[in-house]
């Protein structure tokens, strides 16, 4: 989804001139939130009806445009929203009452917000006479969700319905794309009003930049060339930006090295020879290599953020910073930039390219030669790997490493957090943009299995495979009953050591094996994850021996009328590397317990 343009009339219509014949109709509050949802294009909302919101249940019985999923948690409401908007490109719709309904989205909204996924999240709210004296099922969930939201509405007039709704579209949608919270008093939902369309949006206020300013970029080319040890930083605004293709030709061009985020896997194949891998805590050494010791960073849509740049003032040392990014909050927040632009990532890389190009013209084209000699010593010492078990138990990483390879490139993977989000990041190959789902600046656990089923009613016709923890499965396997019954056949691989994996990863390292409530007893099942999966309405299998593993993921696949859960039952102290320690620089990066690359030896 690209930005819209930064040059506007304030009374923007949501819908395209030639469908803008204005209608009138008397109607309830209640009937203009479904109206307006479905005239803004609204296919799909995941929610759970209460007191508050029941108003706008009713007629949402009755609207043939919009399917309602009733999930059994709002937090997988909200996740499932966000799955959707990630496959689709359109803006995810959740629902839920006041109070405790509308507090347990909180936790999807801040994912949201972090992760920069649009969503719009529709609570009820306690009839407008009520609120502010501590009524029942009340929560300032305006107040509560300030800080975590893109912006927020409180609507107690039922004649600001239609027009609220349409703004919140239109602001989760562009910019910087983000969560947007609208809250509806419940006597304006059972109101009655005039309700008009199309409507005019009043934002005055509200003028994302997306054309970059054509001096910067022009500079940006210029060091680009002059560089000797240049890299290209890509973070989840290249693919926000839906600029995977514009990266391709800008990286071509420049003959760069690409290191793209966690966020951002896929926006350039990992098969191409000139990405380098992921950066940042577990990254690859090339990549982490490659950002410590460059002299320029062409940074694009990315963050800065503490899990890339280990111990801030070690970060890339001797590097000038090139920094675009939609949201100019973003620009030297972290790190200072020499040359900011700020834009929509694909129309900064599209001009990037001809000015790239306007001073390969003049003669001016960089020579990395001796960088990448450099950092192909790097990428061919230090590969990717991991240890098998002496003891012939299952290995997560070759799990992992199989479903990517039997799965293929089409399907989508979406992870929970933890070692098996780092794992899924490391050992499945994305060679296309979007493929890639989890839940990068929160670290909510629980986000896999609704995340999934949203992708899926996005993408029905296209694999989801959801790779999780057994600690994350718990938190939100609930929501199996929903793929069960709604019939989206997901598929579940869950990653079963019996433990919070990183939280014990890191007590193995930091906390002398002091292994202090991070047992999770799975050697009892309890769960029995098989008969929990059967009891959901799902197919349940189990697989603890390496033989095994693809005919049980050849299997899951052949199964596509039900959901399926997988038990892998893994050893307990696999540990992901390369791995930088928090509060370390990179340059301590170990790629083993105990062991860290000779970075001058490379070459």
């Amino acid at each position: 989804m690209t930005a819209s343009g930064d040059k506007r009339d304030e009374n923007i219509h949501p819908l395209p001139k030639e469908t803008q014949i204005m209608t009138t109709e008397q109607m309830t509050g209640a009937q203009a939130l479904v109206r307006a949802l479905e005239n803004v294009g609204v296919d799909t909302v995941f929610g759970i009806p209460g007191g508050a919101i029941l108003p706008a249940y009713d007629p949402l019985f009755d609207s043939a445009k919009l399917r309602h999923i009733l999930v059994r948690h709002e937090q997988g409401a909200g996740h499932a929203a966000q799955g959707y908007a990630m496959v689709t490109g359109k803006v995810g719709v959740c629902m839920a009452t006041s109070g405790p309904g509308a507090t347990n989205l909180v936790t999807a909204i801040s994912d949201a917000y972090m992760d920069s996924v649009p969503i719009v999240a529709i609570t009820g709210q306690v009839a407008s006479s009520l609120i502010g004296t501590d009524g029942f099922q009340e929560a300032d969930i305006a107040g509560i969700t300030m800080p975590i939201t893109k912006h927020n509405f409180l609507v107690t007039k039922a004649a600001d319905i239609g027009r609220t709704i349409a703004e919140a579209f239109h602001i989760a949608g562009t910019g910087r794309p983000g969560p947007v919270l609208v809250d509806i008093a419940k006597d304006a939902l059972q109101a009655t009003v005039d309700f008009e369309w199309p409507v005019a949006l009043q934002l005055p206020g509200y003028r994302p930049v997306t054309r970059p300013h054509s001096k910067q970029v022009r500079e940006a080319a210029r060091l680009i060339v002059q560089a000797k040890r240049p890299v290209l930083y890509v973070g989840g605004g290249v693919l926000k930006a839906n600029a995977s293709a514009e990266l391709k030709v800008l990286a071509e061009l420049t003959g760069a090295p690409v290191v793209a985020t966690l966020m951002a896997k896929g926006a350039l194949p990992d098969s191409h020879p000139l990405h380098m891998g992921m950066p940042g805590m577990h990254g690859g050494v090339g990549a982490v290599g490659a950002l410590q010791r460059s002299d320029l960073l062409i940074t694009l849509g990315a963050r800065f953020d503490d899990r890339v740049t280990g111990k801030l003032d070690g970060f890339a040392p001797d590097a000038k910073i090139v920094h675009a990014d939609i949201d100019p909050a973003e620009i030297s927040k972290n790190r200072h930039a020499d040359v900011p632009i700020v834009g929509d990532a694909r129309e900064v890389i599209a001009d990037l390219i001809v000015a790239v190009q306007n001073e390969h013209e003049a003669g001016h084209k960089g020579d990395y030669t001796d960088w990448w000699r450099q950092l192909d010593a790097w990428r061919d010492t230090y590969p990717l790997g991991y240890d098998v078990p002496d003891d012939g138990s299952l290995s997560p990483q070759y799990v992992i490493e199989r479903i990517g390879k039997l799965a293929g490139p089409e399907a989508y993977y979406v992870a929970g957090v933890g070692q098996h989000q780092m794992w899924t990041a490391q050992f499945i190959k994305y060679e296309r943009p979007g493929a890639f789902l989890n839940s990068g600046g929160a670290g909510t656990m629980g986000y896999a299995v609704p995340a999934a089923m949203g992708a899926k009613v996005g993408a029905p016709d296209t694999a989801v495979w959801a790779i999780d923890g057994d600690g994350c499965f718990q938190m939100t396997n609930q929501e199996l009953a929903t793929c069960a019954i709604e019939g989206i056949p997901v598929k579940i691989a869950v990653i079963n050591n019996g433990n919070l994996g990183m939280v014990r990863q890191w007590q193995t390292l930091f906390y002398n094996e002091r292994y202090s409530n991070t047992n999770l007893h799975a050697a009892k099942r309890i769960p029995d994850f098989v008969k929990l999966a059967e009891a959901y309405g799902c197919v349940g299998l189990r697989c603890e021996k390496a033989e095994d593993v693809d005919d049980v993921i050849a299997k899951a696949m052949e199964i596509n009328d039900a959901p399926v859960v997988i038990d892998f039952i893994v050893h307990k102290d696999a540990m992901v590397w390369p791995m930088v320690a928090a509060g370390t620089t990179n340059d301590d990066i170990k790629i083993a317990r105990d062991m860290a690359p000779e970075w001058e030896n490379g070459d």
